[in-house]
């Protein structure tokens, strides 16, 4: 095997899993306006979590925030690189409320989606990282978004709240383990 591709096999080892390494722990429906959903009573037999979320924004300029284990404190922070088709921006903010803050935004009555990987979500030996992959489309003047967050807590993670500056209308919010 040539050099570089042991390389390229080196960055892939143990970062991808195989589709049927998710487990789904817990679906919510949202009809009507709701402003938070939470999952509570995670089990910690997973590695990694994902959140799986479809929405339509009940406002627009609403955000999606996450906290866990119910800390409303200031120990979140986060960063973002966010394009729309004409213009791209980025930002990050420390000492913050909760995990994307304003980086992830809905639209009224816009569809958008939403896939959040929280990594090593039972290891009590370190602070906990998240990455989000979020797009919204606005009949053609969308945005797409990268977020990266960490949460300054080495606790276990049993619980997360999404929430929002508004409302969701509709949607879906699932929750999976990762192994």
């Amino acid at each position: 095997m040539s050099p570089i591709l042991g390389i390229y096999a080196s960055q892939i080892s143990g970062h991808l899993a195989a589709p049927g390494s998710y487990y789904s722990i817990a679906t919510q429906t949202v009809s009507g306006a709701t402003s938070s959903v939470t999952f509570s009573s995670i089990p910690s037999t997973y590695t990694h979590l994902q959140l799986r979320i479809t929405a339509l924004g009940g406002q627009n300029g609403n955000s999606l925030s996450v906290q866990f284990n119910g800390d409303t404190g200031t120990s979140y922070s986060y960063h973002y690189v966010t394009g729309n088709g004409s213009s791209v921006s980025a930002g990050g903010y420390a000492g913050g409320t909760s995990l994307f803050g304003d980086a992830v935004g809905w639209r009224n009555g816009y569809p958008a989606a939403l896939i959040v990987d929280i990594f090593d979500y039972t290891n009590t030996n370190k602070n906990k990282t998240a990455r989000a992959l979020n797009g919204t489309d606005a009949n053609g003047s969308g945005e797409i978004a990268l977020n990266s967050s960490a949460w300054y807590s080495t606790s276990a993670i049993n619980a997360i709240r999404l929430y929002s500056g508004g409302t969701f209308n509709t949607g879906t919010f699932a929750l999976y383990g990762v192994n």
